[in-house]
């Protein structure tokens, strides 16, 4: 189980803490912090979590309900709700605005029961969730479940990989807010792997079609946009 010296997903709180001060101080944008199951296995340790984030300058944080742990892989309801509501009585003593944003894990740990999700959101909403997260979810139709389960109460919706979906439909669902987690950063290293390989096994530089000129990358970074 995870507290403040053990890893989620392989980093401890002070070095996510640590990140997340860098990326407060680098932008004016706000900042939102993926603080995994919020490095801690109990309420206190979450709350504790939280506060320590919350004085980062993040503008928004989330807490999954997952443990880590494969033969039980989610907490059990109750304990769930429990760390919501520390992390948003944390978030509440620390005054401002920060987002809280729960996390249902269900589809990623291997129990992709679309009903159980919307239980653990509602709940999560209940127990003072800004937004609901539902990673994993993909359909048409299980996007509207989860939005009109929990409304009026936004959704966020993770689009981590090539979707049929548009932007503009899946507003069209009702979801207002989307992620993409890692997706541009690995299709930029899936162009960079591909283009290697084909140097590499076949002595072609066709890998390099497409590639950002370097003027567009300077001019990206001098505006930085």
């Amino acid at each position: 189980m995870n507290d403040a010296k053990h890893p989620d997903n392989g980093i401890t709180r002070d070095c996510a803490l640590a990140h997340l001060r860098d990326m407060v101080a680098a932008t004016d944008l706000p900042v939102n912090a993926d603080f995994e199951s919020g490095f801690a296995g109990d309420a206190a340790g979450v709350a504790e979590s939280v506060r320590l984030a919350v004085e980062t300058g993040v503008a928004g944080l989330s807490i999954e309900d997952s443990t880590g742990d494969p033969a039980k892989p989610l907490y059990e309801l109750g304990v769930a709700i429990e760390r919501m509501r520390a992390a948003r009585r944390a978030i509440d003593k620390a005054g401002g605005d920060t987002l809280l944003v729960g996390r249902a894990e269900c589809f990623l740990v291997g129990r992709p029961d679309l009903d159980e999700t919307n239980a653990r959101l509602k709940a999560y909403a209940e127990a003072g969730a800004d937004c609901l997260y539902a990673p994993g979810i993909r359909t048409r139709e299980e996007i509207a479940a989860v939005v009109a389960a929990v409304a009026p109460k936004p959704v966020n919706l993770l689009v981590g990989s090539a979707s049929e979906l548009t932007m503009r439909e899946i507003v069209a669902l009702g979801v207002r807010r989307v992620s993409v987690g890692g997706a541009l950063a690995r299709s930029a290293w899936g162009g960079f792997m591909r283009a290697a390989g084909m140097l590499a096994e076949q002595g072609k530089f066709d890998g390099f079609s497409g590639a950002a000129s370097g003027a567009d990358l300077n001019a990206m970074f001098r505006t930085g946009v």
